[in-house]
């Protein structure tokens, strides 16, 4: 049978590269296969906001490594703050075809890797079959994208077995299944598909769903023969690393971690994780190497932060405990130049003064300076009060000092009976966060709102004014522009559903009944500006 023709008139494509030369020769060559709403841009400061504000089908995006700002450094902030929708497609170009790159793009998920140069007719076929899983996988995807995975679970049900794209069908079931609490289930379907082709991705869900039913032997044991047949699936280290934490075994978890960050060095999480541990086993001069990587890289990433100075420095402090006098007093200088640096290179964080002052605090105790230790105290509870939102101080400690405990925070792995008997839920947080997002709405900085209110629902998926709020700003924003009216407007019914089943004070159940008579009216026929006060 024939490949099904494609027709790409209807496709919004966004084109990104910094050379002008290779831009404009794949430009002409989307023109050729029929691309009419194209757009092409070099590497900017504005392609993020083009790609978080526009609903493009597919994006191509360029990598040079002598760009200031990279193909892959786009990509990854593209992931990092879920502009990467997932019923648009992704194609990754680089001429650059070393393990290290390859595996550092391959860690923020594009759909494709495309190795320049190539011809048309390998950019068609790429094209082409991203079109037909996108097609294929366009229900499931679409109720991801707007967080309804239960529709997307549904969904895949609808995919006959004869479809090319089943496979991926399953995996993204599973994906949704094991995000919904459902790991036993997933891991039912999944061992199904996997005993037939054995794909690794398959595989990697698999052991994922083991590890959140507790069932770490077996985890272990096909994350290990994954990482046999494919020596270079990072996520499976990840992974395996993560078990043999849970397992208490941090020299392995430590050792798995150096193996997967010298076969893929660019990531910073990576890195960081690497650290953590090696810092909780006490391989100092390992985490030492981890958190100085962390900085160098994360000088143009999107995962910049004065998190590894913070644990560098702690790094010092432990070293210190050891030490002779003279060696003693250079580990001294070199915590405060590390801490010193972080301010300096974040000076708008406020948050970082007061976790500076609790390491500084935890060193005056390891070296029986209670005085000085209960006065730094202090000045971290004073400093944390006046954040907007205050920080766990037991919890900050913890993850500051490194101290040899195998996990930070116990961590429930069987899946609960019920979301009452397993979610943790702390409205006082809540509230505070929505009133941050109310903030940011009357300040008219909506996308702000918007991830303060989500932020709010995550402290607390049962609160009420938060749900009601989002209902209100993807409304107004339906409203106010048609492009992704239609996705806008199910979150719009999925927040006000939500909202329906929970029990409601006079002020809420009013605005509830409010949205209920304006989601009876056409959107465009919908008064302009506010449509309403949000709940605080």
């Amino acid at each position: 049978m024939a490949p099904p023709k494609i027709d790409y008139s209807d496709k919004s494509v966004l084109l990104v590269d910094s050379s002008g030369n290779m831009r404009s020769t794949i430009f002409y060559m989307l023109r050729e296969l029929g691309v009419q709403n194209l757009r092409a841009s070099s590497v900017n400061d504005h392609v993020l906001d083009l790609i978080r504000d526009e609903a493009f089908d597919i994006i191509l995006l360029g990598h040079n490594s002598s760009d200031a700002v990279s193909g892959a450094q786009i990509l990854e902030e593209a992931r990092y703050r879920g502009f990467i929708r997932p019923t648009a497609g992704w194609i990754f170009m680089t001429s650059d075809a070393s393990q290290e790159l390859v595996l550092h793009a391959i860690d923020s998920r594009p759909d494709f890797l495309l190795t320049r140069p190539f011809s048309i007719e390998e950019l068609k076929q790429r094209l082409d079959q991203l079109i037909i899983r996108k097609r294929s996988l366009y229900p499931m995807e679409q109720a991801i994208e707007i967080g309804d995975l239960e529709s997307a679970v549904e969904a895949c049900k609808k995919i006959s077995r004869s479809d090319p794209c089943f496979d991926q069908a399953i995996r993204l079931r599973g994906r949704c299944l094991i995000n919904l609490g459902k790991a036993g289930q997933a891991y039912e379907e999944l061992e199904r598909q996997y005993w037939k082709d054995k794909d690794k991705d398959t595989g990697l869900l698999m052991a994922e769903a083991l590890l959140r039913l507790g069932r770490l032997e077996e985890s272990k044991e096909l994350l290990t023969g994954l990482i046999e047949s494919h020596p270079l699936l990072i996520a499976a280290y990840d992974l395996l690393a993560r078990v043999h934490e849970l397992n208490g075994l941090l020299h392995d978890a430590r050792e798995t971690l150096k193996e997967a960050t010298r076969k893929a060095p660019l990531g910073v999480p990576r890195q960081m994780e690497l650290g953590r541990v090696a810092t909780q086993s006490q391989a100092l001069d390992v985490a030492e190497g981890a958190y100085r990587r962390s900085i160098v890289l994360g000088r143009n990433s999107c995962f910049r932060s004065p998190e590894p100075y913070l644990r560098l420095a702690n790094v010092r402090r432990l070293e210190m405990k050891d030490a002779d006098p003279r060696r003693a007093t250079d580990l001294r200088n070199e915590f405060e130049t590390l801490l010193n640096n972080a301010e300096y290179n974040f000076p708008k964080e406020p948050a970082l003064k007061v976790r500076s002052a609790l390491l500084r605090g935890k060193l005056a105790r390891d070296q029986g300076d209670e005085e000085e230790a209960g006065r730094l105290q202090r000045e971290a509870d004073s400093r944390n009060r006046a954040l907007e939102i205050p920080l766990d101080l037991e919890r900050e400690e913890l993850l500051l000092s490194g101290d040899r405990v195998p996990m930070l925070e116990p961590e429930t792995l069987v899946e609960p009976a019920a979301e009452t008997a397993g979610t943790r839920r702390d409205s006082e947080m809540a509230a505070k966060v929505n009133r941050l997002g109310v903030k940011h709405y009357m300040a008219g900085k909506l996308s702000q709102a918007i991830r303060y209110f989500g932020l709010a629902i995550e402290y607390d998926p049962r609160y009420p004014a938060a749900l009601l709020n989002l209902a209100q700003l993807y409304l107004e924003s339906a409203r106010d522009t048609s492009q992704r009216r239609a996705e806008r407007l199910k979150m719009v019914d999925r927040y006000l559903r939500l909202a329906q089943q929970l029990p409601l004070d006079t002020a809420a159940q009013e605005r509830l009944d409010q949205f209920g008579l304006l989601r009876q009216q056409p959107v465009e026929s919908l008064p302009p500006g506010s449509l309403g006060v949000l709940l605080r």
